[in-house]
């Protein structure tokens, strides 16, 4: 089927194909995956944070009454005072519709367009949908085609590809929603303490200026990196070791804190073996910094702050612009950088369990390296 209309995602492409051939039942398999959204104004929101306000208004594609409902692609841009709650279809069925007659307008007035009547028996086949197709989906990586594909602003988005893997979203959005309005206010007070504009700002400095990570890697790495220098080639195991120890020794460093370097260096030294094993790095490779741990969360950081609408797009987009150079500086290939933000998070997480915080930087990693959509495929590293 050729499209004269070119869809933000597949999932746009879906319910807009789906809708030429008058296929209902496609269009509920697939908004029943899909996250979807209600908007709201901002001042509502943040008056009350866990009411959801959903009026009924005149659907303009129809002139009935309808309640509108977006998906991601559809969204509009990024407003200061107008933010969106992030719903699905068993949430929308058990929604309280007061009015007979009533319709569920999800993308009105756009190509992927779906209208569907809402009695209380559409509403249980709703339900049922829901529960036949929303499950737990594998990761997958995702883009927007009407987002950044190409240039600085791609680069430093592209060097968030971890977390937007992880968590879900398309790779190279930069707008209205990351994750939920009030869901991202309440993640960044818990998770990273920031609150307003003047935490984010100083948190994305701080991963801007690496210094968000704890400088024990960072100082063992740097000593290996002297050795490689002066041998010609990488030091045996125990002579890092033991000159990483010397020097702190050296430094003035009590005893507790050079055996904490002793055993970090055995803890990186087993790691980059795990490394090896699972494709991390090739068989001779070794990571030669863990900034890319900071300067690749800082892109997520600042996309969340845009959504919590702590900054705003020219902010984001200069801080997600940095941490690209800073990457950029700092390793030779979208590898090295992947391998430097893989130690430097199971560093600080995982104590060598090869858990969760491994297997999902591990499995993000490699969608990133060999997916054909990947813009670790065509974004050049130099």
């Amino acid at each position: 089927m050729v499209l004269k209309w070119t869809p933000p995602r597949p999932v746009e492409r879906r319910l807009h194909e789906a809708g030429l051939r008058g296929d209902r039942h496609a269009q509920l398999q697939v908004l029943a995956a899909e996250e979807l959204f209600i908007g709201q104004a901002r001042h509502e929101v943040d008056a009350e944070p866990d009411l959801i306000r959903w009026p009924a208004v005149v659907d303009p594609a129809t002139g009935g009454l309808c309640r509108p409902l977006l998906t991601r692609g559809m969204l509009p841009p990024w407003r200061p005072d107008w933010v969106f709650h992030e719903v699905t279809l068993a949430w929308v069925a058990d929604f309280r519709w007061t009015e007979a007659g009533q319709w569920l307008a999800v993308n009105s007035g756009t190509p992927a367009a779906v209208h569907l009547p809402a009695s209380s028996r559409d509403r249980d086949v709703w339900r049922r949908y829901y529960a036949e197709n929303a499950r737990s989906a594998p990761k997958r990586l995702s883009a927007l085609h009407t987002g950044p594909l190409y240039g600085p602003l791609a680069f430093g988005l592209a060097c968030g590809g971890h977390l937007a893997v992880t968590n879900g979203v398309p790779w190279n959005e930069v707008g209205t929603v990351y994750r939920a309005y009030g869901t991202q206010r309440r993640v960044l007070r818990e998770a990273w303490g920031i609150t307003g504009h003047d935490g984010w700002q100083e948190r994305v400095g701080a991963l801007l200026a690496r210094s968000d990570s704890p400088p024990e890697p960072e100082f063992a790495l740097r000593v290996r990196t002297r050795l490689v220098e002066s041998l010609g080639k990488p030091p045996t195991a125990e002579l890092w070791r033991e000159t990483a120890a010397a020097t702190l020794r050296d430094r003035g460093a009590p005893a507790p804190v050079v055996k904490e370097m002793e055993d970090l260096v055995r803890r990186i030294t087993r790691y980059e073996a795990r490394f090896r094993a699972d494709g991390l790095l090739s068989d001779d490779g070794r990571v030669t910094s863990v900034c890319a741990y900071d300067y690749g969360r800082a892109p997520s950081v600042a996309r969340w702050g845009l959504a919590a609408r702590f900054c705003t797009p020219h902010q984001a987009e200069c801080a997600i612009v940095r941490a690209g150079a800073l990457s950029r500086t700092a390793y030779r290939s979208w590898e090295d950088f992947s391998a430097g933000y893989v130690l430097g998070r199971v560093l600080r997480f995982d104590e060598e369990e090869y858990g969760r915080y491994y297997d999902d930087a591990l499995s993000s990693h490699r969608l990133l390296v060999q997916d054909e959509g990947s813009p670790w495929r065509h974004l050049p590293w130099s």
